[in-house]
């Protein structure tokens, strides 16, 4: 598998809320929300609208056709830390999972960041797999709420 990873711009508006549907960890025999999940504004504000002044992201195409996204947006979402530190969202298609892709979009994401911004942060619930991957880039746990915890990479240590 040839991975190619590649800006997201605003044409990429409904790849975008996709992925967004995708990054909502579902455990193992559990039934996947309705897609109307979307609608709730805590949920919508990490798509609506994308291509504002703060958005960045990649998206990684498998012989031109999408498979993962990953992308960065100052929001005060699930995961929000400082008004300075943008939120990340990733997502990879079911059937392309366990394959690296989300490790290489999130190398290049952080790597592309890292000139911009002092930090990112995202919410995961612990029994996440890839949680496992947020700790091995650096993520550190900085609060914990019930299942779900907030992490946090310092760009500036």
């Amino acid at each position: 598998m040839l991975i190619d990873l590649l800006p997201l711009t605003s044409s990429d508006q409904s790849l975008i809320w996709e992925m967004l549907y995708q990054a909502i960890y579902v455990p193992p025999g559990t039934e996947p929300p309705a897609k109307s999940i979307l609608e709730v504004p805590d949920i919508a504000q990490y798509a609506a609208g994308w291509g504002r002044d703060g958005d960045m992201g990649l998206k990684a195409l498998d012989n031109g056709t999408p498979v993962g996204a990953a992308w960065l947006r100052l929001i005060q979402g699930y995961g929000h830390v400082a008004g300075d530190i943008p939120e990340l969202t990733i997502a990879v298609l079911p059937a392309d999972r366990g394959q690296g892709i989300g490790t290489e979009l999130l190398k290049e994401l952080i790597d592309i960041a890292s000139q911009c911004y002092g930090g990112i942060s995202l919410s995961v619930v612990g029994d996440n797999p890839a949680m496992r991957l947020y700790e091995k880039l650096g993520f550190q746990i900085v609060e914990a709420d019930g299942a779900s915890y907030t992490m946090l990479l310092r760009m500036d240590e």
